[in-house]
């Protein structure tokens, strides 16, 4: 499918770049619409599992809320919001940092952890689905042009 078919549009766009701007939005929320779905059952959103995936790359060493905001994928997340809601999951714990009274440390449970390890799972069968579509050297190469476009 084109992403004219997609969005039902029947006149040309004006450029290529203005073609592959809208494609990349509507491709971004097709993902995201793809993987929320995958997580919903799990009770947990985007924003929720990218700290928790950004907490288990640290493990076991706490990471700081500020250091979480930077590391995030959607940088509009309120990460103290999200932190404390994985927190009443049981998913994180938070501290008080030693080093600075005024800074909280966060680090992911044993809970989460296996959390992340089920969702592992379901990621790899995602990414299996994703292959048929796209060959290793084409996912390598069209991930080198968005980073070019974001350079």
């Amino acid at each position: 499918m084109s992403i004219e078919t997609d969005i039902k549009q029947s006149t040309p766009f004006k450029t290529p770049y203005h073609r592959v701007m809208v494609n990349l939005i509507f491709t971004s929320n097709w993902m995201a619409a793809s993987q929320m779905q995958m997580l919903k059952p799990f009770g947990l959103t985007l924003q929720q599992y990218n700290v928790l995936r950004i907490l288990r790359g640290q493990y076991p060493e706490p990471v700081k809320v500020s250091d979480i905001t930077e590391r995030m994928l959607d940088k509009m997340s309120n990460a103290s919001r999200l932190v404390d809601k994985l927190l009443a999951k049981k998913l994180v714990l938070r501290t008080e940092c030693p080093s600075d009274r005024r800074a909280v440390d966060v680090v992911i449970t044993e809970k989460g952890l296996a959390l992340l390890d089920q969702l592992d799972v379901y990621q790899t069968e995602w990414s299996d689905r994703q292959r048929s579509k796209l060959t290793e050297e084409e996912a390598i190469y069209l991930s080198q042009l968005l980073d070019r476009i974001r350079a």
